[in-house]
């Protein structure tokens, strides 16, 4: 999966990447790939759509009680710090005359709770 190209999708969804870390992975993983989805349907492509299969066909069923915001779901991670919630701030610049940086979107998880905050506070002196 490190070998390039590197696909940070199935980096992040795949049994021997951070699936193995994430508690939530029903839930944030169709997350991931419903806004992978949405792109699919503005801009049909085979590539993805090819992507988007093999990165469900990783996700366990959905516990029967979600309770989740559809436009927002926290990444809930295992670490050597003990457990992280972060969100994610998704970035693009959809006004850009220059169409590779119409093309560009940036991805920032932040903490979600003080807790998270002073974990990764105490990683990154």
């Amino acid at each position: 999966m490190l070998t390039p190209p590197v696909n940070v999708f199935r980096l992040a969804l795949h049994p021997d990447g951070l699936a193995q870390r994430v508690r939530n992975l029903p839930e944030w993983g169709r997350h991931v790939t419903g806004n992978l989805r949405a792109k699919f349907v503005r801009s049909p492509d085979p590539s993805l759509e090819a992507l988007l299969t093999e990165l469900e066909d990783y996700l366990p069923p959905l516990p029967s009680e979600v309770d989740v915001l559809g436009f927002s779901v926290p990444l809930e991670l295992a670490s050597e710090s003990g457990d992280l919630r972060l969100i994610a701030m998704l970035t693009s610049f959809a006004t850009a005359a220059d169409v590779t940086l119409a093309e560009l979107h940036l991805e920032a998880f932040l903490p979600a709770d003080e807790s998270t905050a002073e974990a990764l506070r105490r990683r990154c002196p």
